[in-house]
């Protein structure tokens, strides 16, 4: 498979690449600015997001789209821009993916699509949070993952023969300890975030399991790892923090607060280790 990679430069973009050529694919990488040093064989594009007709040069002759180029936090930066570069920028990905010919899509959500991280307040109706909890996004750059996932809704009604994965990464990180360091039980992000991540690895993993798949259509799938941050158990940390919030499921053990089933029945997407 011919694999359009767009954000090629980016964390989980880097994360990708080695994987997709380790599984055969040739890859097409694409970004506003490449690594310096490709790995052989791959096609370096320098493309803007904004630049439709240079996307749909860079994607003729592909076979699938993975698309993880935008900005992945409103951090230093207005939310006006983060939000409409994200949304222009997925829009004109797979509007120009479709119109070259390209009907197998991966494109980069995010867990905040409901409103979470960056929320004033975030609003949780249940544990595990699946693809069914409602979205309570307020700022910019939540809409904006929110608004990808609809517009991907809106093109696979339009165009026929389209499978489209958006995939809501939690917080990627290269291991465990990272994480672990930063969200602890009584941080203002680990309780914003309910103390969950993913392995890069691990998430690249998710995007070339997208592409094969046997679902027609827009899905949406929650890429999370099946535990906390946390050494407590799971069950304590919401009694004491979300004591109002009811559990769906069983919540022993260290079980992340974010249910990454459907990921695995439909993808057949698992973790490292």
């Amino acid at each position: 498979m011919k694999i359009a990679l767009t954000g090629a430069g980016g964390k989980l973009g880097q994360a990708i690449l080695p994987q997709a050529l380790a599984a055969g694919h040739d890859v097409v990488a694409i970004d506003r600015q490449l690594p310096e040093n490709l790995p052989d064989g791959v096609i370096g594009a320098t493309v803007e997001m904004s630049d439709f007709n240079g996307l749909c040069n860079a994607f003729t002759g592909c076979d699938a789209l993975i698309h993880m180029a935008a900005i992945p936090s409103p951090k230093s930066i207005d939310e006006r821009e983060v939000h409409n570069n994200n949304v222009v920028g997925s829009y004109n990905a797979m509007r120009a993916a479709i119109d070259v010919g390209i009907r197998r899509i991966c494109q980069g959500s995010s867990v905040n699509a409901i409103g979470l991280a960056y929320a004033l307040k975030p609003q949780f109706d249940y544990f595990p949070i699946d693809e069914a909890h409602p979205t309570y996004a307020d700022e910019g750059y939540s809409l904006s993952k929110w608004i990808c996932e609809q517009q991907a809704d809106g093109l696979a009604r339009r165009h026929d023969g389209l499978s489209i994965a958006s995939l809501r990464f939690h917080w990627v990180v290269a291991d465990r300890a990272q994480a672990a360091s930063v969200q602890t039980l009584f941080s203002d992000k680990g309780r914003k975030e309910l103390w969950g991540y993913v392995l890069a690895e691990d998430a690249a993993r998710a995007c070339l399991l997208s592409l094969t798949a046997d679902f027609a259509g827009h899905e949406v799938f929650y890429i999370a790892a099946s535990d906390t941050t946390l050494d407590e158990p799971t069950a304590e940390v919401a009694a004491r923090f979300y004591p109002m919030v009811e559990w769906r499921q069983d919540g022993s053990g260290r079980r992340s607060f974010f249910c990454s089933d459907k990921a695995r029945r439909v993808l057949g997407w698992h973790e490292y280790g």
